[in-house]
C-alpha cells in the first residue's frame, strides 16, 4: 500500500474559530482558511499531522479533532477526512490530525502506565552526569496507530510539537545564555522521551513514524557542539542499534548564506536581525517502511513541481511554515 504521509504546522489556528468552535468564515480569518485548504486540497494526503490547531479543552466540550472535522467540511466540502487529537496542552496550540478513512483507519493509543504517559512528568540524564532531572512535555506528543481498513496494523505514528529555543524576554546576554543552555537542554530531554517510545515499538516490531515541528536540525550549531549533541539526531536513534535507526523523509540539509536547503521555515536572528532558513519540520520513518518521495512544499525551491507552484500563493499567506508531503510504501 502506497499512503500519501504529510505533516503541517498551520499556524495558530484556533484563531480560525470562533469561541464555540465554529469555522470563521469572514475577515483575515477566512482568508487563511482559503489558503490552508488550497494547500490541503493539492497534497491530497492519506493522513496529515497537524501542528498548531485549534484548542482542545480539558472538559472536552471543544476538541480539536471535531472542530478539524468541522473545518474541513466547511472549506474542503468535496473531501472525506476524519479528526483525530489526544492529551490536551496546557496550551492553545494542540496536536491534531485529519486523514481519509476511505483508505485507512486511525487510532489513539498512547501509553498508559503510569509515569510513562505523555502527559506526566518524566525524568531524563540530559547532560551525561548520571543525575536524572524532571521534565515535563507541554504539548503531550500524539501517539497514534495507523490501520488498514481491514483493522490490519500498518505503523504508530508520533506527532510532536517540542520546545522551542526561542527567547522572547529581554534579557542580557548573560541571561540570554543561561536560558539559551536550559531551553536546548529541555529540548533534548522531549526528544529523548519521545526516542524511549520509539524503542519500544519497534522491540514489539512495531513500525513508528515521528513527524512535526522539532525546532531543531540536523546540523551541528553552537550548543549542539557544546553538548555534544541535537534533538533530531536523539530521535533518528543509536548507530549501535542500526536496525532501530530512523531515516528521514527528506535530504540532509545544505548550508549556504540563506540558511538550510531545503527549509520549512525562516526566523529571524535575535542579534543581528539577519532571516535564516531553516529546516525545522520533519517526518522520521522507521526501516521497514519504504519512503518512495519526499519533499518540503516550499515554493521558493521546487520552482519545477506543477503542483506546488500551482497554490505557490496560499503556501507563503496560509502559514509561516512550509508543509511536508512524502510517500510511503507499506509492507503487503
Amino acid at each position: 500500500m502506497i499512503l500519501k504521509i504529510g505533516v503541517y504546522n498551520v499556524e495558530w489556528m484556533r484563531d480560525l474559530f470562533d469561541a464555540n468552535g465554529i469555522p470563521k468564515t469572514s475577515g483575515k480569518e477566512h482568508a487563511k482558511s482559503l489558503h490552508l485548504a488550497e494547500v490541503i486540497q493539492a497534497m491530497e494526503p492519506d493522513f496529515l499531522g497537524i501542528v498548531e490547531g485549534p484548542n482542545t479543552l480539558v472538559d472536552g466540550s471543544k476538541t480539536a479533532s471535531h472542530q478539524m472535522e468541522v473545518w474541513t467540511q466547511t472549506y474542503l466540502p468535496g473531501a472525506n477526512f476524519k479528526g483525530i487529537h489526544g492529551f490536551p496542552s496546557p496550551g492553545q496550540q494542540e496536536l491534531c490530525a485529519i486523514y481519509n478513512p476511505d483508505k485507512i483507519r486511525v487510532l489513539f493509543t498512547p501509553e498508559t502506565k503510569a509515569g510513562r504517559r505523555f502527559d506526566e512528568p518524566f525524568l531524563q540524564d540530559t547532560t551525561n552526569r548520571l543525575i536524572k532531572e524532571q521534565y515535563k512535555h507541554y504539548r503531550p506528543p500524539l501517539e497514534l496507530s495507523i490501520l488498514g481498513i481491514d483493522d490490519a496494523f500498518i505503523t504508530r505514528v508520533i506527532i510532536a510539537h517540542t520546545k522551542s529555543k526561542g527567547i522572547f524576554d529581554m534579557v542580557d546576554y548573560a541571561r540570554f545564555e543561561q536560558i539559551s543552555a536550559r531551553d536546548r537542554l529541555k529540548l533534548f530531554a522531549e526528544c529523548m522521551s519521545i526516542r524511549e517510545r520509539c524503542d519500544e515499538y519497534l522491540e514489539k516490531d512495531q513500525q513508528v513514524i515521528v513527524m512535526g515541528d522539532i525546532n531543531d536540525g540536523f546540523e551541528m550549531d553552537f550548543y549542539e557542539n557544546k553538548f555534544s549533541k541535537s534533538a533530531v539526531e536523539i530521535l533518528l536513534g543509536d548507530l549501535w542499534k542500526p536496525e532501530f535507526v530512523l531515516k528521514s523523509a527528506l535530504p540532509k540539509p545544505k548550508l549556504n548564506s540563506y540558511g538550510y536547503t531545503p527549509n520549512s521555515s525562516r526566523y529571524t536572528d535575535r542579534i543581528t536581525g539577519d532571516s535564516l532558513n531553516v529546516l525545522i519540520d520533519h517526518i522520521l520513518v522507521s526501516q521497514k517502511l519504504q519512503i518512495k518521495s519526499g519533499k518540503v512544499w516550499n515554493p521558493y525551491l521546487e520552482k519545477d513541481s506543477p503542483e506546488i507552484q500551482a497554490v505557490r500563493n496560499s503556501l507563503i499567506r496560509g502559514s509561516d511554515h512550509f508543509p511536508i508531503l512524502c510517500e510511503i510504501e507499506t509492507n503487503p
